[in-house]
């Protein structure tokens, strides 16, 4: 129960920041400005991977952790991540999603004096990845476009670092921050909040959360709502994923029967237990894979 009001507690917060928070402009790290439109909640959220390149940096820049939410960087050798030489860094977007939209899709907060060359490889579910090819040459804002179809939906984001400039205190690339230029805002609901256990109808209470999402789709007219169905990893993976898509298309038609049809598509999907957000061996990692997420694209 304590997760289920976490999770409706997050989901009133993650409203709430979405309709009050308009785009906003961060230091590029290397000189001028970005514009993010969805502002903060573009950010990579979340550090899946570090795998530390060798020579490494010095310790204190060496933590992963500052890689991730809200670029930082102040002018001084301090709130950034150095690869190290080779190094490959893997991030998550938990609260938004990395959609491929006309232009620059995503940016690398790269800092320091010097760019060094990054290769990037985008994914949904952190296993098959999609090279999407170099970053270098001081240019950071890199377009997806040309290695995946459109308005499709990334959840990973990988750099790796390839060996351009090794020497110093911290060789590699520098990241300060990973940000979705083409991000769409992501809502997690906890399945117990939305159906009975092993069911895809609708409970009643939960209309009353998704009718928080249908007035923001009705306020932010997104031109696309993608809506996935997920399960932890108990039972067959068939059984899993078939539950997966009959409860995406559960909350897909309920949020079509408040908006129409006119102006935004839709679109459900089921991954089953392949895209898990917590460990599965715990029943709090179970509750918390055991979901819906709404993403609208704007």
């Amino acid at each position: 129960m304590k997760n289920v009001f976490l999770i409706a507690l997050f989901l009133f917060f993650s409203l709430f920041s979405f309709s009050q928070t308009p785009g906003k402009k961060y230091a590029a790290g290397n000189g001028g400005e970005i514009f993010l439109p969805q502002g903060d909640i573009s950010f990579a959220d979340e550090v899946v991977d570090f795998k530390r390149g060798d020579p490494d940096a010095v310790s204190e820049a060496c933590d992963s952790m500052l890689s991730i939410g809200v670029a930082d960087f102040a002018g001084v050798a301090s709130n950034f991540t150095s690869l190290g030489c080779g190094g490959i860094l893997t991030v998550r977007f938990s609260d938004n999603a990395l959609i491929n939209i006309p232009g620059p899709d995503l940016y690398v907060f790269e800092v320091g004096k010097y760019i060094e060359t990054t290769q990037l490889f985008v994914s949904q579910d952190g296993i098959v990845w999609i090279n999407v090819g170099a970053i270098s040459g001081g240019v950071s804002s890199v377009d997806i476009g040309d290695s995946v179809k459109k308005d499709e939906v990334f959840h990973y984001a990988k750099l790796e670092d390839l060996k351009t400039d090794c020497k110093g205190s911290w060789p590699g690339a520098d990241i300060d921050a990973i940000a979705a230029i083409g991000s769409g805002v992501q809502f997690n609901l906890s399945s117990a909040v939305l159906f009975d256990f092993d069911k895809y109808d609708l409970l009643a209470n939960s209309k009353q959360e998704l009718d928080r999402i249908v007035e923001q789709i009705k306020r932010q007219k997104p031109s696309s709502v993608i809506i996935e169905g997920h399960t932890d990893n108990i039972g067959q993976e068939i059984y899993n994923q078939t539950l997966s898509e009959k409860r995406a298309t559960s909350v897909k038609d309920y949020i079509l029967s408040k908006t129409g049809t006119s102006g935004t598509k839709s679109k459900s999907i089921g991954y089953g237990s392949k895209l898990p957000i917590s460990s599965n061996k715990s029943k709090e990692g179970q509750d918390n894979n055991r979901r819906v997420s709404v993403i609208l694209i704007p």
